[in-house]
């Protein structure tokens, strides 16, 4: 049973985008070199971006849909997304990044929930530094859980190791892992390098140019290029 419909139009440039898929739970891995289209997918899926034709729904929900004219706003799509580095408030302790995200989703603190998310992520020593003071591993962690703490119905990852060193990313992928094993929540997973799509997809969408070209198992890996972690 599919979790996530996309099937969007979108001209951006000299690219144009026309993408169809369906994601079930697990962590749906979007592969291909860089202009494919991939973070402009993630973005239309997270409202970020309006796709000029087509439809996005998410389980029962209708997200996007141009023909009947409807377009949830990012904050209502209850979406968790991850960036590139992170993006933490560098005025904020870890503590308060991570209430950020329990906040921006108008929620009632929950202690529980909080515990749990910490624990998965194994960032409790963590809690009273500032961001400068993290590494880069530790800074992706706190931004998962940040995403984690809205209580999202899907988490989009949009390159999470891409800005790390290989240290870093070693020390991370475990938790990526344990993430997509644990937490319950579906996840949209962007990258470029197969050998890191190996460790955490569970289902791949290929594309190429602004098209899919291929959707399956992690076997869709086999001969792609971009295969080193580092």
């Amino acid at each position: 049973m599919s979790v996530l419909s996309v099937n969007v139009e979108k001209q951006l440039g000299a690219l144009d985008l026309s993408v169809r898929f369906e994601a079930a739970r697990g962590a749906t891995a979007l592969f291909g070199s860089s202009g494919a289209g991939k973070t402009s997918v993630v973005n239309m899926i997270a409202g970020l971006l309006t796709p000029d034709r087509g439809s996005i729904a998410l389980d029962d929900t209708v997200l996007f849909d141009a023909a009947a004219g409807i377009n949830v706003p990012p904050y209502q799509r209850r979406i968790g997304y991850v960036f590139q580095e992170g993006r933490l408030f560098p005025h904020l302790s870890v503590r308060q990044n991570l209430d950020y995200g329990r906040r921006m989703s108008r929620r009632a603190p929950d202690a529980s929930a909080f515990a749990r998310v910490v624990a998965l992520l194994e960032i409790g020593p963590l809690l009273d530094r500032r961001p400068r003071m993290l590494s880069g591993g530790e800074r992706q962690r706190v931004a998962v859980g940040r995403a984690l703490l809205m209580r999202p119905r899907l988490l989009l990852l949009d390159e999470p190791l891409a800005s790390l060193g290989v240290v870093h990313k070693r020390e991370i992928l475990p938790y990526l892992v344990r993430l997509r094993d644990d937490a319950g929540v579906p996840m949209v997973y962007v990258s470029h390098t197969a050998a890191e799509l190996r460790r955490i997809a569970t289902n791949v969408v290929r594309l190429d140019a602004g098209r899919v070209t291929a959707a399956g198992g992690v076997e869709l890996l086999d001969e792609a290029d971009g295969d080193a972690l580092g």
